[in-house]
């Protein structure tokens, strides 16, 4: 019995290729651009020369670049989650990535497996494409998350400005100094916009609904609110800040609780279509007796219908909504 090894590769190889992403990403910006540097990216650029209104300005480009790229054909089902991970690379370039992604594991392909040509050229742009869409993903899932968590601590130092008699627009610029990425250069950007003579509620709104969070939206509207209406905003702010906490570490208890129940369904949803791969690897003619039968396709049929319902079964059940 001759085990194949091309599926292994095939596996190693968009690994690669995935690797290869970020690898180009800091390649063209700096680690400045990682979500990891202690230092937010608005600092690092000013540090490096360059003046406030044109580091302003390149950071409001990316940070709307993918949405007014939405009418790009394929690429609309990348902008939300490109806009959220508030990717540098222009869709222009983020395209031109896809492209060289598909070109290098083409070259791969071809060095190591024996595929087909037709086949390899589908395999390689399922890869190059796959690759930039989950590392988008990957990417606007982390800074969100990132986000969420810096919020309360951001929140809690705009109250401690506040009531050693700074403004809020003060208390937003030492946010922006002292927190860093994602949400260090987001508040610098509300800031400098400020500055420049645009509502900070206002702003702060156009923040919570290009980055869709619902304790940003919170943010707003007490900002908004104590505008209008007046009030002490930093008891105002001090009670956000707790109850953002609170929700915060009930989610984080809620993802514990289910997180045994979600890799469950994820196993169950993987298994069956792992065990036909290995089935067809280990011993190809496998199915040899039964696949001319004339009940082999409806049967087939039947088994993908009940897989694609335990997938959205088993995320119905774990997807618990606080």
């Amino acid at each position: 019995m001759v085990i194949s090894a091309e599926p292994l590769i095939y596996g190693l190889i968009f690994l690669a290729v995935l690797a290869l992403v970020q690898g180009i990403y800091l390649t063209v910006f700096g680690k400045s651009i990682s979500l990891n540097s202690r230092v937010n990216r608005r600092l690092d650029m000013l540090e490096k020369g360059a003046g406030r209104e044109q580091v302003l300005e390149q950071l409001r480009k990316e940070m709307s670049q993918h949405m007014q790229s939405k009418s790009i054909p394929l690429y609309s089902i990348l902008a939300d989650k490109a806009q959220k991970a508030n990717i540098a690379f222009t869709p222009s370039q983020l395209i031109m990535v896809m492209g060289v992604l598909t070109i290098v594991a083409f070259f791969l392909l071809s060095f190591g497996t024996g595929a087909s040509l037709p086949i390899r050229i589908v395999i390689s742009i399922a890869m190059g494409v796959g690759a930039v869409f989950i590392w988008v993903n990957k990417t606007a899932k982390k800074r969100l998350g990132m986000i969420e968590e810096q919020l309360p601590e951001a929140v809690e130092l705009m109250v401690r400005s506040l009531r050693v008699g700074h403004p809020f627009s003060s208390a937003l610029q030492i946010v922006s100094k002292e927190v860093p990425d994602p949400l260090g250069t987001e508040m610098g950007v509300i800031s400098d916009e400020a500055s420049y003579g645009r509502d900070v509620g206002e702003a702060l709104k156009n923040m919570a609904e290009r980055l869709d969070m619902q304790d940003l939206r919170f943010l707003a509207v007490s900002v908004t609110i104590q505008q209008t209406s007046g009030g002490n905003l930093a008891e105002i702010l001090d009670g956000l800040a707790k109850v953002v906490r609170s929700r915060f570490r009930l989610f984080r208890r809620v993802k514990a609780i289910t997180a045994e129940a979600k890799w469950s369904g994820m196993f169950l949803s993987m298994f069956p279509i792992l065990a036909l791969i290995m089935i067809n690897v280990i011993q190809p003619n496998y199915y040899d007796d039964v696949k001319d039968t004339a009940y082999f396709i409806p049967a087939c049929l039947v088994v993908a219908a009940f897989l694609v319902v335990n997938i959205f079964v088993m995320r119905m059940l774990v997807n618990i909504k606080v």
